[in-house]
């Protein structure tokens, strides 16, 4: 079986995977001190909770934070013995390679995103997740990188907002009963989640028009299904996408030969 790992800024997600399903993920919060065996330790009380029992086979991994990738590696190789796939390491092969700049490194996560996302729903996308920072993928036709947008996070500009304006509270985001608010925590969220809606809404139109083609608009990420709601926003929404994209990538070395 398949371990598939996406270690992000705020969270690393472990999703063990069948071939045909996902049998169980597991979350923590992102730690670059915490070691191999505190790794194993938390991986392998959860599993007995959830009464999982899974021979891993291989291991994959997506990190946005490269200080941790060493213990994953050592936690992959010293209890499931195996050498894990790290992707953007020249040894972990794309089944399409990104079309950018050259010298520039495009973010493990996604490239995921862009694998998953190809898969599932073809060319011509645009992949917004909304991460620790809210990220636009462009995806070609035939399934390429080519680019994309990197906006501030939803929870990050919320942070930032109450650190540098003292009498503005701390406030969870939440889609506001209406836009113009009657209290304060009232008027941030409608700031919040109306300004990103905007944002979303006209970076896509300008990538559309910039390629001058029709394209569709992919959500995934831990806030996607809050802004889902707004209807006519996108055409799809993703829980999955990442470790989706773990899972093709690793088919595809497997057809290679890098496994």
């Amino acid at each position: 079986m398949l371990l598939a790992i996406d270690c992000g800024n705020t969270n690393t997600v472990f999703s063990i995977w069948d071939g045909e399903r996902f049998l169980c993920t597991l979350r923590t919060s992102t730690h670059h001190a915490r070691t191999a065996d505190a790794y194993f330790t938390w991986y392998s009380t959860l599993i007995k909770h959830y009464g999982v029992e899974a021979r891993i086979t291989d291991v994959i991994i997506s990190s946005t934070v490269p200080r941790v990738v060493f213990n994953l590696r050592v936690f992959a190789d010293r209890f499931f013995g195996c050498r894990p796939l790290v992707v953007g390491k020249p040894d972990c092969l794309l089944p399409h390679d990104p079309r950018v700049d050259a010298g520039t490194q495009v973010g493990p996560d996604r490239l995921v995103n862009t694998a998953g996302a190809y898969v599932r729903h073809g060319g011509d996308l645009i992949v917004v997740d909304f991460g620790t920072a809210t990220t636009f993928d462009v995806v070609a036709h035939d399934g390429a990188y080519v680019g994309g947008v990197i906006a501030p996070g939803v929870n990050l500009s919320l942070e930032a907002l109450h650190k540098a304006a003292a009498a503005l509270p701390h406030v969870d985001i939440a889609r506001p009963q209406s836009v113009v608010g009657t209290n304060t925590v009232a008027c941030i969220q409608s700031g919040v989640f109306w300004g990103y809606v905007g944002l979303v809404r006209e970076i896509c139109t300008r990538i559309k028009s910039e390629r001058a083609r029709e394209m569709k608009i992919i959500s995934t990420g831990g806030l996607a299904p809050l802004f889902q709601q707004t209807v006519d926003l996108f055409d799809a929404f993703e829980e999955d996408l990442t470790m989706h994209g773990l899972t093709v990538i690793h088919q595809y070395n497997k057809g290679n030969g890098n496994t």
